[in-house]
């Protein structure tokens, strides 16, 4: 068919149908992206069938607004510029717009420059918001909560490190939305035992609850268990609670799945029982760096725990009984924590899966004590293995490897870290392994180019892959990778000091990367740099530290290039000059998050130029301490203002 037949069908396709195709297109955004670029009427029907928008650019906020008619979501986040004069335009000062009317999803995430008056216009304006972010606005407090308490359908809340708000605050949030169903108030120090009393009284709703990192007491957790509808509860660093308050928990809070109570560092092992015993209902438990040793009773035996899934435990001391408790009690277990705990030896592990045969994902991350007869066993028990974490593990071989390739056919992610018995001859066994997505082998000196193309040629579906330090693989693994894994996105080579230019040619072909790390790659030139911008157009994350070879033209090429950077670039330690400096910061419209230390051959100038080009929409910058000296307070000051966080090394 030609391409003069198929522009004549795509006529023959109305609105309607249109539609109806794009509803068959799958959440990946790039699908989407592609559909509407074709003409206007696909872009048309995009701008119909839209309902989430996520801001870079507040100017163009009232434009898009008017494109996308059925927005009920607005995202923020990546617009740190947004303030309250800002919304008090976009509202019209009082006059609600049509799409204010349907927003239901406000995500307002760092949005430091947003206050009272701008929250309680947006509240006020948008009659049926149910969900609303607000985390990581530091400088929130009691005010700001009272506007959004006038959100009365609010059932979505999330407060995180809102550090100013207190049990005021929350007094007012509880009254007001009183149809909360989740609520995360984690990192506000200033929310006391006061604040979650009168909330579990008000809130009766509360489905899903974190309180994590607050200055909580067993008072609180009391408070809690009277909520009868709370279903998920995070409570993570909650120092001042302990055994006690646990026991409260076991006997309220009957719908109870979800519970987390990592590092609550005075808790003992007992308490586990004391929440199990209150919850036969029990999907997940996250139990990490909580107490020194874990021993279960044969009383937890008799509890029959045919419900839990996840089993997080990492950091403890596992007696050796309490695998063969967890794998009788736990036949339906899918998913086990057990990174940096002490104990943990093969006869455990055999024990453990020989009942608990449904696992699918399994942490031994720094269990330094399991050899190649745990892994098989594994291998051999759990065939519906999809994530298996084993850094640090130095006593595998390829042995271990060829066992995970001979039956863990359905392995997606893996994670060698630092396993000093991985050779390339383990990594041709892996390879069978041909749905491995994420794969990661840093510190892994024992491979080299040949054993990259064993997994480039079988495992085609890799789309993040970890080569940290990996001091054997070079220019000839990257020719690998760019005929055999052209999904990949994220890579990490730094430290690889065996790649050259010639290697960065062959990533210029691999088109989806989004995030490369090539830090301190000395081999390394402009050409190479300009050969990956040119090819890697997706590139949103780079982090090029220490590539002391690069010199401006490289970084023209950048600035040229790689407009989708947009999450962070790291340029730390570059030869970069006041010119390049200049062209990647204002060129690179989308960037966020700039890591620009020891530049030596930047001039303050040359800093001022680039911070002014780039502060309408960074949203954090970090540079050498000595710049804070130099640097003219109104740039500095223009960066505040524009809600960029500046991080002085």
């Amino acid at each position: 068919m030609d391409i003069s037949t198929a522009g004549g069908l795509l006529f023959l396709l109305n609105e309607d149908l249109l539609t109806r195709i794009y509803s068959f297109l799958s959440g990946d955004s790039s699908d989407k992206k592609s559909f509407r670029a074709t003409c206007k009427t696909f872009y048309r029907v995009d701008s119909l069938q839209r309902t989430h928008l996520r801001i870079l650019r507040p100017e163009f906020l009232p434009q898009l607004l008017s494109k996308f008619p059925c927005l009920n979501s607005l995202d923020f986040s990546g617009c740190p510029r947004i303030d309250d004069g800002a919304l008090a335009v976009l509202l019209r000062n009082g006059s609600v717009p049509f799409w204010a009317t349907k927003l239901r999803r406000a995500v307002l995430s760092r949005s430091c420059g947003l206050g009272y008056y701008g929250l309680d216009i947006l509240v006020k304006s948008c009659p049926v918001l149910e969900i609303i972010d607000v985390s990581y606005c530091c400088t929130f407090g009691d005010l700001e909560a009272s506007a959004i308490s006038c959100a009365a359908n609010l059932r979505d809340l999330r407060l995180d490190k809102c550090l100013g708000v207190t049990d005021v605050g929350l007094a007012k949030i509880a009254v007001g939305c009183g149809r909360l169903e989740k609520l995360s108030l984690k990192w506000c120090l200033e929310i006391t035992d006061i604040g979650i009393d009168l909330l579990s009284k008000k809130c009766s709703n509360l489905k899903q609850l974190d309180v994590s990192y607050l200055k909580v007491t067993n008072e609180a957790l009391r408070s809690i268990s009277r909520i009868s509808k709370l279903e998920v509860l995070a409570m993570m660093r909650c120092g001042m609670v302990d055994d006690v308050g646990l026991r409260y928990l076991g006997k309220g809070c009957p719908l109870l799945q979800v519970l987390d109570i990592s590092r609550c560092d005075k808790l003992s092992s007992t308490s586990i029982v004391s929440v199990i015993k209150g919850h036969n209902g029990l999907i997940e438990l996250h139990a990490s760096y909580c107490f020194f040793e874990l021993h279960l009773t044969p009383y937890c035996l008799s509890l029959e725990l045919k419900n839990i899934k996840t089993l997080t435990l990492d950091g403890a001391r596992i007696a050796h009984s309490s695998f063969q408790l967890i794998s009788t009690s736990c036949k339906f277990l899918v998913e086990i924590g057990l990174g940096k705990c002490k104990g943990v030896t093969d006869n455990g592990i055999l024990q453990l899966v020989s009942g608990c045969i449904n696992l699918k994902m399994l942490n031994l991350t720094c269990c330094g004590d399991i050899t190649d007869m745990a892994i098989t066993g594994i291998a051999e028990s759990c065939q519906n293995l999809v994530c298996l974490k084993l850094e640090c593990c130095n006593l595998l071989t390829e042995k271990s490897l060829y066992s995970l390739g001979s039956f863990s056919y359905l392995l997606e992610e893996l994670d060698l870290t630092d396993c000093s018995g991985v050779t390339d001859l383990g990594l041709g066994y892996l390879s069978r392994c041909s749905k491995l997505v994420c794969l990661k082998l840093g510190l892994c000196t024992n491979i080299s180019d040949k054993g990259i193309s064993y997994i480039a040629s079988c495992c085609t579906k890799t789309c993040e892959l970890d080569l940290y330090r990996c001091s054997g693989v070079g220019d000839d693994a990257l020719a690998s990778l760019s005929v055999g894994c052209k999904k990949l996105k994220k890579l990490n080579l730094s430290y690889c000091n065996k790649i050259t230019d010639r290697g960065m040619k062959f990533l210029g072909h691999i088109e989806v990367l989004s995030d490369l790390e090539i830090r301190g790659l000395l081999n390394i030139t402009s050409e190479g740099l300009t050969a990956v911008a040119a090819g890697c157009k997706r590139l949103a994350e780079l982090d090029i530290k220490h590539c002391e070879n690069i010199d401006d033209s490289g970084f023209w090429a950048l600035a040229h290039y790689s407009r989708n950077l947009r999450q962070q670039i790291n340029l730390s330690n570059c030869a970069i000059r006041d010119v390049g400096l200049c062209m990647v910061m204002g060129n690179l419209t989308r960037l966020q998050d700039a890591k620009l230390v020891n530049l030596i051959n930047v001039t303050v100038n040359g800093f001022e130029l680039a911070l002014r080009a780039c502060c309408v929409r960074l949203k954090k910058v970090k540079l050498l301490t000595s710049l804070r000296f130099h640097l003219s307070q109104e740039i500095v000051e223009m960066l505040a203002a524009r809600g960029c966080r500046v991080r002085w090394d």
